[in-house]
């Protein structure tokens, strides 16, 4: 049977959307010449909160208040959010989850402290097609350290490789490409009997698909905070550390606000308990602004909402894809299956460099991943069905 796929039907779909009154909380697109956002999953929209929020801060908190606001708010901001954070998308109870630094540095920190977590062990594991960043520090720890990097095609090879040498994995819970989602429970527990540890890359799932880490017993994830939380550009990524693992986590940039007293000036660094020892330099209070906020906002939607948006979204895409753009010569890169998918869906297309920039500049912002996917995000607290069908037909127009 044929899906439909008509004006009405996008109109019933977004009528019976239980999320679309919240895309009034965020700042209204000013280009008229948008015709959809679709690239939520690199960049989030703006809250107006956070503009409130930010407005606030500067005028009475660093305005009025100056220094006095760090002990007074800002500097348990870091665990606060972490573990509102922890709690809302990431099922993980408190204490176990921090906001610091960039994606890379948290990656860096949690690798280091895998690694020493496993003394005899020289190999690292991660998969070939990994985002960029993971594969990059893999290497650069692994010549740091002296480790030998086991390359992988896809998460099926993890049982393959992984062994009384494995020190740790580093793995995607969602492709950024694909967007197929890998089963971070089952991979968790392999790795585990292997005697081994993972670090699990969250940023294309926190915020679009819930992840539970204390039920999957995981070692150790990080992830950003600008895709599907909406934080803003460069707001600072999170760590999460399972409790099990605190007495002995020892990351390697000591800096100042890790360090058990934070203003006692020692002459060594003593690290603080818990999570906090995570922490390295000054928190970027006005980025943690925007954390906060998103965070709150999902926590009032619900992940698992989102959740099912996501997947009506992306079924919604794959059938006008179906009907629309295969037969123009595009092909679907996503997984078909619901739960093996996360909140995008990539089409290939010989010609996708070039034609991804005919739809930017015609107002359908997609995002471009080589050699030929064309990525169609799917924010669900700011994405709609009929905002997706005019994107879809503006492909179809300018492809065909």
């Amino acid at each position: 049977m044929t899906a439909d796929i008509s004006p009405g039907e996008a109109e019933r779909l977004d009528a019976e959307d239980e999320l679309a009154a919240f895309r009034e909380r965020f700042v209204p697109i000013s280009d008229p010449g948008v015709v959809a956002y679709l690239d939520g999953n690199s960049l989030g929209r703006p809250l107006r909160a956070t503009a409130d929020r930010l407005q606030e801060l500067v005028a009475h908190e660093w305005g009025g208040r100056l220094i006095r606001s760090w002990e007074e708010r800002w500097l348990t901001l870091p665990e606060e959010i972490g573990d509102e954070l922890g709690r809302v998308a990431l099922g993980a109870a408190p204490g176990q989850t921090i906001v610091a630094d960039s994606t890379s540095v948290c990656l860096y920190k949690t690798l280091r402290s895998a690694v020493a977590l496993r003394p005899g062990r020289d190999e690292l594991v991660t998969d070939t097609a990994n985002f960029p960043t993971d594969r990059f520090l893999v290497e650069s720890v692994a010549a740091e350290l002296g480790l030998t990097v086991r390359w992988i095609e896809g998460d099926a090879d993890v049982a393959a490789v992984t062994g009384p040498r494995t020190a740790a994995v580093v793995l995607s819970h969602v492709d950024y490409r694909t967007a197929a989602i890998t089963d971070l429970a089952a991979v968790t527990r392999l790795v585990h009997e292997r005697g081994g540890l993972v670090v699990w890359d969250l940023c294309h799932s926190v915020g679009s698909i819930p992840v539970e880490l204390d039920a999957a017993e995981a070692d150790f994830a990080v992830g950003c905070t600008y895709k599907f939380l909406n934080a803003g550009p460069g707001a600072p990524a999170f760590l999460y550390v399972n409790a099990r693992h605190h007495e002995a986590f020892g990351q390697p940039i000591t800096g100042w606000m890790g360090a058990a007293d934070t203003f006692g000036m020692a002459a060594q660094y003593v690290p603080a308990p818990g999570i906090r020892r995570a922490l390295s330099g000054t928190p970027p209070v006005l980025g943690m602004v925007g954390v906060q906020e998103g965070v709150a906002l999902l926590a009032e939607a619900g992940i698992d909402r989102v959740r099912a948006k996501a997947v009506a979204l992306g079924r919604w895409v794959l059938a006008l894809a179906d009907a629309w753009l295969v037969p123009l010569g595009f092909t679907v890169a996503s997984p078909r299956d619901d739960d093996r998918r996360g909140g995008h869906v990539t089409l290939r297309h010989p010609d996708a460099e070039r034609l991804s920039r005919v739809l930017i500049e015609n107002g359908v912002l997609i995002d471009f991943r080589r050699p030929d996917g064309i990525r169609i995000g799917l924010s669900p607290l700011t994405t709609g069905f009929a905002e997706v069908r005019r994107a879809m037909d503006r492909i179809r127009e300018l492809a065909g």
